[in-house]
């Protein structure tokens, strides 16, 4: 994650920054030091404190940076999470990346441990999706498991998931498993988009370690998880939400994919308030 992070950090400052902060230029003295406050504006499930660490330490490694509380605690409205000390100058110039990557984190991991909460004592595991902003993929995982969540695939390269146009173009969900296991390794796992029970049998007999449940009402998902009977994992996906994603639980599926967690995660309200 340091690469990819030190990528994003640099990226971000980059845009903000450009050729120089004119405003702080003109009206603060360059030798001027100054100490200031993250501040919880109203209650969230902390993540990317030490992010937003980093965006102050790549301006200026001397810079302080105290943390007061940790990524997946949950933080009350006017909690102090952190102090940062160092040039005002450098504390202007880094304050808005340091708290859009912060807010958006702690965003994810507040939906994420709210989804996680309504599916307690279920034995239904909350994972993530591919549908992050884009750039920022490692971030919004990062978020997902300090919100209590799991992460499902990271990207293309590490993980098989035969998808509806995958079967189409392969010919048939038997072809494309019989495919992918001819050319991947023996340590990944083999999932099958499925939409219905039939699909669901195919995908059986073809050997499928994860059987995907797509856009099933609950009883279509009662019946095929009594029709996998535990012979594959069981993910349900699609009209997920916190009203519904309670009796999706309870028909018995393994895992839940939401792709809210990180594309429609709100962010949350931090603000740095210099010492006066």
């Amino acid at each position: 994650m340091d690469f990819e992070l030190q990528r994003i950090i640099m990226a971000a400052l980059q845009e903000d920054i450009g050729t120089g902060d004119v405003t702080t230029r003109a009206t603060v003295d360059p030798a001027t030091i100054s100490r200031a406050e993250l501040v919880a504006k109203e209650d969230f499930v902390l993540a990317g404190i030490h992010v937003a660490e980093q965006v102050f330490k790549t301006l200026d490694p001397e810079i302080a940076f105290d943390a007061l509380i940790e990524d997946g605690q949950s933080v009350k409205r006017g909690d102090v999470l952190a102090w940062v000390k160092g040039p005002a100058a450098l504390l202007l110039q880094g304050e808005r990346v340091a708290l859009n990557l912060l807010q958006r984190m702690s965003g994810i991991a507040t939906l994420t441990a709210s989804f996680v909460q309504e599916v307690e004592e279920t034995g239904a595991t909350i994972v993530d999706t591919r549908k992050t902003m884009p750039g920022l993929r490692v971030l919004d995982k990062y978020s997902v498991r300090a919100g209590g969540g799991t992460n499902h695939r990271t990207a293309l390269y590490d993980g098989v998931l035969i998808k509806e146009n995958h079967i189409v173009a392969a010919g048939g969900i038997a072809t494309a498993v019989e495919r992918a296991r001819k050319e991947i390794p023996h340590t990944l796992k083999i999932e099958v988009e499925t939409s219905s029970l039939e699909e669901v049998a195919e995908a059986l007999a073809a050997g499928a370690d994860i059987i995907l449940l797509d856009n099933m009402g609950l009883k279509q998902l009662e019946d095929a998880v009594a029709l996998i009977d535990g012979k594959a994992e069981a993910e349900a996906s699609g009209g997920v939400n916190l009203e519904t994603v309670r009796a999706i639980a309870e028909t018995g599926v393994n895992l839940i994919s939401v792709g809210a967690l990180t594309h429609s995660a709100r962010s949350v309200d931090i603000s740095m308030l210099f010492e006066t």
